[in-house]
């Protein structure tokens, strides 16, 4: 399989966005894992971006957890007068807008769209 800039940018991103420690498996498709019960996300959306990589997000009033195969990052809801739903901590951001999820570490950003309810 070949990756254009694409594909590397977005693995980039969130590979940096997730954490310093953590590494996103692009090469490798592998299932989603979930969050840990305690948390108690209410709803499971699954996107797939432009790089034909899956993203699920699980999330409820207060905080969003992105997964990419083995890795998450949790994320807490940001208030904003701009459309879309939002949730950022220091490094990442996620706007949920209708079917369009974009995934933002600042200057750099991508699309991501619905494929079902996860």
């Amino acid at each position: 399989m070949t990756t254009g800039p694409a594909a590397r940018s977005a693995a980039s991103l969130l590979a940096a966005g997730l954490s310093a420690t953590v590494v996103v498996p692009w090469s490798v498709p592998a299932l989603a894992m979930s969050s840990p019960w305690w948390e108690h996300y209410e709803i499971r959306e699954s996107f797939l971006c432009r790089d034909q990589r899956r993203l699920v997000v699980e999330r409820n009033d207060a905080q969003a957890s992105l997964i990419s195969g083995d890795s998450r990052a949790t994320l807490f809801r940001e208030s904003s007068p701009l459309p879309g739903v939002r949730y950022g901590n220091d490094n990442l951001r996620l706007i949920l807008r209708g079917d369009e999820l974009t995934v933002e570490r600042l200057p750099q950003r991508f699309s991501c769209f619905r494929t079902d309810q996860a």
